[in-house]
């Protein structure tokens, strides 16, 4: 089954995902896109890989995410790859690679992403472009997903 999970930060996303996985095959595969820019974000990278067991085999891949997808994967997150690629210079290639990636789902994929244009308005120009670009990949994944699901205070609230 191809998943979408979407919410707000600390919602249970992530958590989500694992369960939805643990009904995979064996030879489990969890991309990260997270890179650890700080001490921060390096601690957030621990308590997420302490969340997984042993049947995860994890690929750290912040921008080629469409190069590195796997049947029997969690694909965590499009807002950070999408981060990854702006900050990288790279603003004009998330397309291409979203449609590469698409195209390329396997039959059992969880993807993770984020609810980020939900009522604030960013002040600047690239804010902005973020926000649109996230909710245009956001619309494009839910289209080729067989269930949607929305994270609310940690309870799944299925949309499609």
């Amino acid at each position: 089954m191809k998943y979408l999970i979407t919410g707000g930060v600390k919602s249970g996303k992530s958590r989500r995902a694992l369960e939805v996985a643990a009904s995979f095959p064996a030879n489990r595969w969890f991309l990260a896109t997270a890179t650890p820019f700080d001490d921060e974000m390096a601690a957030r990278i621990e308590r997420h890989q302490a969340e997984r067991d042993a049947s995860f085999t994890t690929v750290e891949e912040p921008l080629r995410i469409d190069e590195a997808v796997k049947n029997h994967m969690v694909l965590d997150c499009v807002p950070m790859w999408l981060n990854n690629l702006f900050f990288a210079g790279r603003e004009t290639d998330w397309e291409p690679i979203l449609e590469r990636l698409i195209s390329r789902l396997p039959e059992n994929i969880v993807i993770v992403t984020n609810e980020t244009g939900m009522g604030v308005i960013p002040a600047d120009p690239l804010s902005r472009r973020y926000g649109v670009a996230l909710g245009i990949a956001n619309a494009r994944l839910a289209a080729a997903m067989d269930r949607v699901e929305l994270m609310v205070a940690g309870i799944p609230l299925r949309v499609k």
